[in-house]
């Protein structure tokens, strides 16, 4: 038998035949990771030149946040998955309440453990997911596509449009001319070693996206303080710890004060902090934070005072 045709190129970038993928499966597993760590980190250059547009998206995010609005994912298989997997880090992550970043997937939860197939070429059922979420102009929907151009995730961004809420599409194939979104997030990853597998570099490529996107966000609203997610919900062992630990090392207190001293905050890093650097009791610095950032309050308490 002779070499198969090569891979059409009217084909998408993600759906062709990668150059170094021929002999893929005589290689041995030693050289086979390394090939495809090899193509990880494409990925990760692919991201680097998207970044300006990722930063724009995450200052959108942002200010919908601050001002009420929602972030609303929207995508299918491998894409979908990693929007719900972002949407559900972020409660636990920033404190934020779970209705305000949420994600939707073609199929259903049944999609998130298996394939739900013809499910993401519905985009009557992507417009309907957005009209469930009663998506406004105070939210941003934010479709998922490696190939820019599914069904059910085109339809979701039209019926967004058309609410009046600022849209964004994350994709690594160059979208059609007809498409329209006020910020398109384009990382262009290429073939995948297995042809079509865009759960690889594709997928790699998208996670990273999100990643920035929702903690830049959530930075800016001051969920992060010094490197700490001072807002966590230490609902296990694990993250009760790292609350004490977060407020000893932000308030150089002992351990045991520490612990006092977060009881006393009903639990909350952020109010504990607050308590210390201003020496108010739990509701007083609470109403602070209102006001105040906590690198604000702790800036104040570090000034000298002036004497009388």
């Amino acid at each position: 038998m002779g070499r198969p045709r090569s891979t059409p190129l009217a084909l998408p970038p993600t759906e062709r035949l990668h150059p170094r993928a021929d002999e893929l499966d005589l290689l041995s597993v030693e050289a086979l990771v390394r090939r495809m760590h090899q193509e990880d980190l494409a990925a990760v250059r692919a991201v680097r030149s998207a970044l300006p547009s990722v930063a724009e998206a995450a200052r959108a995010v942002a200010d919908a946040l601050r001002a009420g609005g929602r972030l609303l994912y929207v995508g299918a298989g491998t894409s979908g998955r990693l929007g719900v997997l972002d949407a559900s880090e972020c409660p636990p992550t920033f404190g934020s309440p779970p209705s305000q970043v949420q994600a939707v997937i073609a199929g259903g939860h049944r999609a998130l453990t298996r394939a739900v197939e013809g499910a993401e070429d519905d985009p009557a059922a992507g417009a309907q997911s957005v009209r469930r979420f009663r998506a406004g102009p105070k939210d941003v929907v934010c479709g998922i596509s490696a190939s820019a151009s599914t069904p059910y995730v085109l339809g979701a961004l039209a019926e967004a449009r058309r609410r009046g809420a600022r849209t964004v599409l994350v994709c690594c194939n160059p979208p059609g001319p007809r498409l329209q979104v006020d910020i398109l997030i384009l990382a262009v990853t290429g073939p995948e070693l297995v042809a079509g597998s865009t759960r690889l570099k594709a997928g790699t490529a998208t996670k990273l996206i999100l990643n920035a996107l929702t903690t830049a966000a959530f930075v800016s609203l001051g969920k992060v303080y010094r490197g700490r997610m001072v807002d966590v919900r230490p609902a296990n062992a694990k993250l009760q710890a790292r609350a004490v630990r977060m407020v000893a090392e932000l308030t150089e207190l002992p351990l045991a004060r520490a612990r006092r001293l977060l009881s006393t905050a009903g639990g909350s890093v952020k109010t504990a902090l607050a308590m210390h650097f201003t020496g108010l009791g739990r509701e007083e610095a609470q109403a602070r934070l209102q006001r105040d950032s906590l690198r604000t309050l702790e800036q104040q308490k570090s000034k000298p005072r002036r004497t009388p």
